[in-house]
């Protein structure tokens, strides 16, 4: 493939419920392209999980600050879930252009990349109305009762979690019929299948062969 002009090309946001495997298919691709993409490191008002480092993992910050900053139309996208705030920075956007976003495994990201954004449905949404112009790419699971499945061998999440998590697959599988059907959903019943399937479409457009 020729040398990818990156400045000239659109943010690719991935979005999907929680199981379907969206973190496994996203390191695939960095690894597949490790000097293509870098990371927006979203903010957040929760509190850090186990290894999880500030400016890496997130930028945590407080509600008042996280506010502030909405106050002042710092965000590209924000949404509150669960109690807490997380939103993607115009600045930690600008960071991946100017090589210093990071990598999925919190590696820095040096030399100007593809912005990738993993975000919930509701900052999609104000995405596609900014002038971001992004790609969109929604992961699906097969259906529903495969998606629980999936939850309930994790073991990591509680019955309420559960329900709460389910609910939202089922919200942004209707999105993806209506206000979505223009945009590129991947079905991941198949590792594999499902990762050629998102590689093909992401790079075609990058590679100008659309």
């Amino acid at each position: 493939m020729a040398p990818v002009d990156v400045s000239a090309q659109r943010p690719i946001v991935f979005s999907g419920p929680s199981g379907t495997g969206k973190s496994t298919l996203l390191k695939k691709l960095f690894a597949a392209h490790p000097d293509l993409f870098g990371f927006s490191v979203s903010h957040t008002t929760r509190k850090p999980r186990g290894g999880e480092e500030d400016g890496v993992h997130y930028h945590f910050t407080t509600i008042e600050k996280f506010e502030k900053m909405i106050a002042e139309d710092a965000f590209e996208e924000h949404a509150r879930f669960g109690g807490n705030y997380y939103g993607s920075s115009r600045q930690a956007v600008s960071a991946v252009a100017n090589g210093q976003g990071k990598s999925i495994d919190g590696s820095p990201a040096e030399g100007k990349r593809i912005c990738i954004f993993d975000i919930e449905m509701e900052g999609v949404k104000q995405l596609k109305k900014s002038q971001l112009n992004p790609r969109i790419c929604f992961i699906q699971p097969p259906d529903v009762k495969t998606l629980e499945e999936r939850l309930r061998g994790r073991g990591t999440d509680s019955e309420d979690s559960i329900q709460k998590r389910l609910a939202q697959a089922k919200n942004e599988i209707e999105y993806c019929k209506s206000e979505g059907k223009n945009d590129k959903v991947v079905i991941n019943d198949d590792l594999d299948r499902a990762f050629k399937d998102l590689d093909e479409w992401v790079m075609k457009d990058i590679s100008g062969s659309n």
